[in-house]
């Protein structure tokens, strides 16, 4: 595993870790859109179905477990927790994002890299998580001021596959024979999409003003 990978990982953990934290510790929810919590346990359910048929490493195991419990632990959180419930702004969070869902996977059925059932929901999990922080995305565009927690959540987010990019640029240039553009092509469309909120992000750290996106 190379240092890019690594950071990757621990990038996209410490995302989980600030969104728990502030779901756990402040009972809030607020700016958090349930529809992306969703779709990512939708990502990982469908990503990790070798959990327990195919064994890669202790490492690998334990990153998978972490992912999909913690997933599913924010969705029952905003869902069902008496507190934390009553600051999701359900009015707000309002993306349809079961159209994304259908689409992603008759996209996998046709483009993927072998006609098995793990393969091809092995695809549909990339194509999902390419379009997943879309409804997260929307969300902070309509309600504008961004609070500390869920602007370093959001950036961890992007910062997560930005330094998988870094990842497979490394491992094409020094491992033989790796090429995978479908991974590829998935998280550079995932990249560009926080593009602007990177834009914003920065700026308001370099300004040392409170987050917030334009109308």
């Amino acid at each position: 595993m190379n240092v890019f990978r690594l950071a990757g990982d621990m990038t996209h953990l410490m995302s989980v870790i600030v969104l728990l934290l502030k779901i756990h510790t402040i009972k809030s929810c607020a700016g958090i859109s349930l529809k992306t919590q969703e779709l990512y346990a939708l990502v990982f359910v469908a990503r990790y179905l070798d959990l327990f048929t195919d064994f890669i490493s202790l490492y690998n195991t334990i990153m998978k477990l972490i992912f999909l419990v913690s997933s599913f632990s924010i969705v029952w959180y905003m869902r069902q927790h008496k507190i934390v419930r009553r600051s999701y702004d359900k009015n707000q969070d309002t993306f349809r994002h079961h159209f994304l869902i259908l689409p992603c996977l008759l996209l996998a059925l046709f483009i993927n890299e072998k006609i098995t059932f793990k393969e091809v929901m092995w695809t549909f999990s990339l194509f999902l998580e390419a379009v997943a922080i879309l409804p997260q995305l929307v969300l902070l565009q309509r309600t504008r001021n961004i609070d500390n927690l869920t602007g370093q959540y959001v950036f961890l987010l992007g910062a997560y596959r930005a330094l998988y990019i870094l990842n497979w640029i490394y491992r094409y240039f020094t491992e033989p024979h790796y090429v995978h553009w479908i991974t590829w092509i998935c998280g550079l469309v995932q990249t560009l999409l926080y593009a602007d909120f990177f834009y914003y992000y920065f700026n308001s750290w370099k300004n040392n003003v409170k987050l917030q996106l334009p109308a």
